[in-house]
């Protein structure tokens, strides 16, 4: 008689041995109907991080397989195959992935006390991407928890599980307007004339800031007919403390203050260049025009001031610089226009130089950017105008050897036929004064110069127009 049921007790334990079976005749055919199936074991399931699965059955679990660690207070570098609790109570601080990654490798990160909004928790990328982007990743809320994959050298980590996540990869400002240059991980807008600077996308901490560098110089005044040089335009910026301007040739870093910072928005910004003033004849010169960019507004440069009998003596006008005055016919010196008005902090120039009459008749020099226009002198001696500000990393006017772009100088002034001398220009733009009877130096154009003086009307006592120039991280 068949057996077609046994029980628990119809086989001992440890009784039917591998021994028992010859190799291969146990085949699904002796089995009839699948007579041994899960319902005949006393252990049918398994059980993976809490979920039970029947024998036969499958189950798909999404990058769970990670040994999570003791919990995280400070900045470390993660290892793959593990998991982090992030506790960012105290402060916030940096996750850094590893160097070295294989696909599949696998990092979970969970905000511990739910503290990423006051203290963001910084992923940073270290040598792979990020979802494809170069860019580091900021968690910025409450509970957030991800998972990074690591995938190939194109894409590589992606979070594949995101739970209570604002913003992820880091994000810089891009823009359009002027003509761009790029220097290292800065771009450069240079604008010659006006235009608008359109901001298509801001910055987040993970990325860039939004505060961008920038560089507003007005247009230089013009000098007149004789004897007072041009101011030069109002010189304005801010930058970073790698690249502020320098007082001279060969000058140290950062020994020239920076001015009012500028958050940028996703707006566009009109962009006003200034143009340089006009000489003309008798007492017609003008001063240089104002640029501006946002909020920021450089004063155009002082006229000089003239002296052509029998009009009285004009002095120089104020502005951004001002204008040097023209000779006198009484006894004392005719001023020089004032610089820095309207006024700035810090400075955005500096006073026009006096003329003088007495003996002879001389003009002052125009204010530069950083230093005073000389008083004209004693016999015959146009005095020099002020020297601009030299700044690396926003340009290419005014280049000198050593790598420095100067702008916002003051013109010379000049003095009668026979004279001695005449005023040099302030380095930065500004036009050489010259002997009467012989055309003076114009003020080159987008530095801002002042215009050099003469003794007869003529287009090279113009002012330098100006330039604005805005720089920031974009990578």
């Amino acid at each position: 008689m068949p057996i077609n049921k046994v029980g628990s007790k119809g086989i001992a334990d440890g009784s039917v041995a591998t021994a028992d079976f010859a190799d291969g005749v146990v085949t699904s055919a002796k089995l009839e109907n699948n007579a041994v199936t899960n319902a005949k074991l006393s252990n049918s399931s398994i059980t993976l991080f809490g979920t039970s699965i029947s024998l036969g059955s499958s189950a798909t679990f999404t990058n769970r397989f990670v040994n999570w660690q003791t919990v995280k207070t400070s900045g470390f570098t993660a290892v793959a195959g593990e998991g982090y609790f992030c506790n960012t109570t105290s402060s916030a601080f940096t996750v850094t992935l590893p160097t070295s990654a294989t696909r599949g490798d696998t990092i979970a990160i969970k905000d511990y006390a739910g503290t990423f909004a006051t203290n963001n928790l910084t992923i940073n990328r270290s040598v792979h991407n990020i979802q494809g982007v170069a860019n580091n990743s900021l968690i910025s809320t409450n509970r957030a928890s991800v998972v990074l994959v690591y995938v190939d050298s194109t894409r590589g980590w992606e979070f594949v599980e995101e739970s209570n996540v604002a913003v992820l990869v880091g994000t810089y400002i891009s823009a359009t307007g002027g003509t761009i240059t790029t220097s290292g991980d800065y771009k450069i807008h240079t604008f010659t004339g006006d235009g608008s600077f359109v901001v298509a996308t801001i910055g987040n901490p993970a990325g860039g800031p939004n505060i961008v560098d920038y560089l507003v110089v007005a247009g230089g005044g013009s000098a007149n007919d004789s004897y007072g040089g041009g101011g030069a335009g109002g010189f304005r910026f801010y930058a970073n403390t790698t690249n502020n301007p320098q007082t001279g040739p060969g000058a140290p870093l950062n020994n020239y203050p920076s001015g009012t910072t500028i958050t940028v928005s996703t707006t566009t910004y009109p962009i006003t260049v200034g143009a340089g003033g006009s000489a003309g004849p008798g007492l017609s010169n003008t001063a240089g025009n104002n640029s501006i960019f946002s909020t920021i507004t450089s004063a155009g440069g002082g006229k000089g001031g003239a002296y052509i009998r029998p009009t009285p003596s004009q002095p120089g006008t104020s502005g951004g610089s001002g204008g040097g005055g023209g000779s006198w016919d009484g006894p004392g010196p005719n001023p020089g226009g004032t610089g820095n008005s309207p006024p700035t902090s810090p400075p955005q120039g500096n006073n026009g130089g006096a003329g003088l009459h007495l003996t002879c008749d001389t003009g002052g020099g125009g204010g530069g950017a950083i230093a005073v226009g000389s008083n004209g002198a004693q016999p015959y001696l146009g005095g020099n105008g002020g020297a601009g500000a030299g700044i690396t990393g926003f340009g290419t006017s005014g280049q000198l050897s050593c790598g420095q772009y100067y702008f916002s100088g003051g013109g010379g002034g000049a003095n009668v036929p026979n004279g001695a001398g005449y005023g040099t220009a302030g380095i930065g733009g500004g036009g050489n004064g010259r002997l009467g009877g012989t055309p003076s130096v114009q003020g080159t154009a987008n530095t801002g110069g002042g215009g050099g003086a003469g003794s007869g009307p003529s287009p090279t006592n113009n002012g330098g127009k100006g330039i604005v120039i805005i720089r920031y991280k974009f990578q």
